[in-house]
């Protein structure tokens, strides 16, 4: 029997399969062609805009616009802080091949301090690598020329126009307007890093400083077209791009309270001389002179400041950083003498005609040791005005210890002693009130924490551990002259808004009263002051012919502590050994316009070294022009005669 034959290919099942598959696959690439459709619509047309402003970002730079600081004006309209053009190098980290080579270079070509290059290394790490970071702030023009001939060798490395700080007076007021420095490394740490973007300077010190926020303005920005180097470009691949731009807000405008013309004078008047002067309008509180010597020039610190003039600065002896007025820590010396005058009279233990006896010196019972007046022969029989008019020290020290120390510092707390002012500026000092309490915290051993009564003695003629400041005595003058009404001190009494141009007045800050219990204390105490200048008191010879009525005090303070026994000879003294010339007034004395504090450190005696200078601000500030010429023309008479007199004879 033959066998079946098999049927070795099946044409029919693989035609059929490979309909199948071709079937699928189309599917596929059906499906792929829909997806990948799909996909472009979704990217080209439905998120087009999205991927346009990407793409526009790997294009486009924003750059900051940094502000312009707001202006600085003294109370009459002149400018004392001002903004001026100027070209500051910059480098972009993330442009820069080797930065170590590229500051290296810099330095080799003059235009980095080689002794900063550390600091300014630290600098460009920290800030973000695509932001540019300036490493000097302003080129003179030979600078300018010496880095353009070379700009090619340092990729990443700009020449970039800013508006610098200047201040025109240079070193006039800088104590009250401070400085703008480059923000540092503490700086980014408090300041709005978008609000602060490209800027190089902020405030330090002074009104610059505290004003901040009122002075900085707003950033703005520009996009900027840029190749795949980061270069900016005008146009890419042939297109040019709509790139958007948002103007910066200048800062706020300040009106001081200063008077420049009273400031300047103040400061010739203390030319060489290690001391303070501050002015007051006693009616608001307006410091109409804050003045400390020695000064600085203010634009050295906008311009960057090199190490050799660094260390000028903070290694000087004569400090000229340091802000005495506001923080300079002495004796008051006699000037206390009206204040404890009042404090008397509020306590009811003296009256106004009630006398004491001055021998030259005081007593204490069981104590052997005397207190000396300033007059050997003593002042005789005295009574509040006689004492004060010549400063007799028994007098005070009998009251003092009457008193008692913590009676003395409860009522001149009052007149703002032991504590800051408020004016509107950094780092004033409280300076020392003391008290049995004070003393106990004061001192660690137990030994020094008992108040004996020959400290409250010292405290009653300004000596001992009793300390004010300039800014306090003039704050206190400013009160007495008010009879007891108070304003805060202040350096900036109005603001002119950048955008509106308006001019914005500040109210002045009313304190509390200083104490008194009788109206007629003020009086008493203020017509003692005005005895100050008139014959037989200390202060005539300064103000002898003033067309105006003055209540004054003067006052020596000692630098320092005589051993026992030990005599006090000014002539065989150093000038740093010798005592401080204090001075408060205030004027005119029934109507004051103007109080003064006056501190020459080492200077002698108030009468005739402080008084003079608080003579010609009150001349400034008083007299109509002609008046004001001839006494001008008197006071150049009388220098020239007294340098003549001066100046040593051929032998």
């Amino acid at each position: 029997m033959l066998k079946k034959k098999k049927r070795i290919k099946d044409h029919h099942g693989e035609q059929r399969m490979f309909t199948q598959r071709a079937v699928v696959a189309t599917g596929l690439i059906a499906l792929g062609i829909f997806a990948l459709i799909a996909r472009l619509v979704w990217l080209q047309v439905v998120r087009y805009e999205y991927f346009a402003e990407q793409a526009q970002g790997n294009r486009v730079r924003i750059e900051p616009l940094p502000p312009g600081r707001g202006l600085i004006l003294d109370r009459t309209g002149v400018p004392l802080a001002l903004n001026a053009p100027s070209f500051q190098l910059e480098i972009t980290r993330e442009q820069v091949p080797n930065l170590d080579a590229t500051l290296a270079g810099l330095a080799a070509l003059n235009l980095l301090d080689r002794e900063n290059i550390a600091n300014l290394k630290r600098d460009i790490k920290r800030r973000r690598s695509f932001e540019g970071v300036p490493v000097k702030l302003s080129l003179n023009e030979e600078e300018l020329a010496r880095f353009a001939v070379r700009q090619q060798d340092f990729p990443g490395v700009e020449i970039k126009p800013r508006l610098s700080r200047k201040y025109p007076l240079s070193a006039s007021g800088v104590h009250a307007l401070g400085y703008v420095g480059i923000v540092s490394e503490a700086d980014q740490k408090i300041l709005d890093s978008d609000e602060y973007a490209g800027t190089t300077l902020v405030g330090k010190a002074g009104v610059e400083k505290s004003y901040e926020q009122e002075l900085h303005g707003k950033t703005g920005y520009q996009q900027l077209l840029v190749n795949a180097q980061g270069r900016r470009v005008d146009t890419l691949g042939g297109k040019t791009y709509a790139l958007e731009r948002k103007e910066p807000t200048a800062g706020n405008d300040l009106y001081l309270t200063i008077d420049e013309r009273l400031q300047s004078a103040a400061e010739e008047m203390l030319h060489g001389e290690r001391a303070a002067v501050v002015a007051i309008d006693p009616n608001n509180g307006d410091v109409l002179a804050l003045v400390s010597t020695p000064g600085f020039d203010p634009n050295l610190f906008g311009r960057g400041l090199s190490h050799a003039q660094y260390l000028d600065l903070y290694e000087n002896p004569e400090q000229p950083m340091y802000d005495r007025a506001l923080k300079g820590v002495y004796p008051s010396g006699s000037t206390i003498k009206p204040f404890m005058a009042m404090a008397g009279l509020y306590y009811n233990v003296i009256a106004p005609l009630d006398t004491r006896m001055c021998p030259g010196y005081f007593r204490l019972p069981g104590v052997n040791r005397p207190w000396l007046d300033w007059e050997k022969k003593g002042h005789g029989s005295v009574n509040m005005v006689k004492a004060i008019k010549t400063s007799c020290d028994v007098y005070f020290y009998s009251l003092a210890n009457t008193l008692g120390v913590d009676r003395i510092h409860d009522y001149l707390t009052s007149f703002g002693f032991g504590q800051t002012t408020g004016i509107d500026i950094e780092g004033e000092k409280k300076a020392t009130l003391p008290s049995t309490a004070w003393r106990r915290q004061a001192f660690k051993d137990k030994a020094m924490q008992t108040w004996y009564p020959g400290d409250t003695i010292n405290i009653g003629i300004g000596q001992g551990f009793l300390t004010v400041t300039p800014m306090q005595l003039a704050h206190a003058t400013a009160t007495m002259a008010m009879h007891g009404k108070r304003f805060q001190p202040r350096l900036v009494h109005a603001i002119r808004d950048a955008i509106t141009g308006e001019k914005r007045e500040l109210a002045p800050i009313v304190l509390d009263d200083a104490k008194s219990n009788d109206a007629s204390n003020w009086d008493v105490v203020i017509n003692g002051m005005q005895e100050v200048v008139k014959p037989g008191g200390t202060a005539v010879v300064a103000f002898s012919g003033a067309p105006y009525t003055v209540a004054a005090k003067t006052g020596t303070a000692q630098a320092f502590s005589l051993a026992k026994g030990q005599k006090y000879n000014a002539a065989q003294l150093s000038k740093r050994m010798k005592d401080h010339a204090l001075f408060i007034a205030f004027a005119p004395a029934e109507q004051p316009k103007i109080a003064i504090a006056v501190v020459v450190e080492n200077g002698g005696h108030g009468g005739s070294t402080a008084a003079p200078i608080a003579r010609r601000l009150f001349d400034f500030m008083l007299l109509p022009p002609e008046q004001l010429a001839e006494q001008e023309a008197k006071r150049a008479a009388k220098m020239q005669k007294a340098q003549v007199a001066a100046t040593p004879g051929d032998e």
